[in-house]
């Protein structure tokens, strides 16, 4: 693995939905589940009604990913680990963004540290690291309850906003990664608290307001394609 002055090593942080993924993995998610006749449909057309607002900046990440995770209420985790891999292979791998999966085989070639991060959820996302060869996988963690049944909420913090920059910053420091010599790519605003804190941030068709920070900071801005 490169080095950078012989002790830190070089980083690349990657976002997962519409970034790494042309898509949100929860939009395919959900499709899957009402294919397979697991989720109602009063609970799609809720999730699609809060993605309307979302997609319009009314609701904020932590908002939306609250409504998401209530799905998983009174449900063992075990079934949708199970699943998880053949999700990955049917429904994600072919949306994965071509022009950033080259990205990810670059500094896998450089020896960089590869690290998916992410707010969404580990088993979704455990796949995806496996088959891409990510050395780190930072995401959001489902809460058991006493009762061994998911409670529909997030255990510890949701991988969002500043909170992607804190866990990157904590794995920096036991890893020995150089966050001024690493690379970050996100698609959105929220993102930007990650970006800020790398030497080479990358914005990846950028919602507007990641578009106009990307702009005045004279960051790069890629395509899927």
């Amino acid at each position: 693995m490169n080095t950078h002055n012989n002790l830190s090593s070089i980083g690349a942080f990657f976002d997962f939905d519409e970034t790494l993924l042309d898509t949100e993995s929860s939009r395919l998610g959900f499709k899957y589940l009402w294919e397979r006749r697991l989720v109602s449909i009063g609970f799609i057309l809720k999730v699609m009604t809060a993605n309307f607002f979302y997609k319009r900046h009314w609701l904020s990440d932590e908002t939306i990913a609250a409504i998401m995770l209530k799905f998983y209420r009174k449900k063992q985790l075990e079934e949708f680990q199970q699943g998880a891999t053949a999700f990955y292979q049917e429904k994600l791998k072919p949306r994965l963004a071509p022009n950033i999966l080259k990205r990810v085989e670059h500094h896998h070639q450089e020896g960089h540290v590869l690290v998916l991060i992410s707010g969404s959820i580990r088993y979704l996302l455990e796949p995806v690291a496996e088959d891409l060869g990510f050395h780190h996988l930072l995401c959001t963690d489902l809460e058991v309850g006493s009762d061994g049944l998911l409670t529909g909420k997030a255990k510890g913090p949701l991988c969002l906003d500043s909170t992607k920059r804190v866990l990157a910053a904590k794995l920096a420091k036991e890893a020995q990664i150089d966050l001024l010599s690493s690379y970050a790519y996100g698609n959105h605003q929220s993102d930007i608290p990650l970006l800020e804190s790398v030497g080479h941030p990358h914005a990846v068709e950028p919602t507007e307001p990641l578009r106009n920070v990307a702009v005045k900071k004279n960051w790069p801005v890629l395509t899927y394609r």
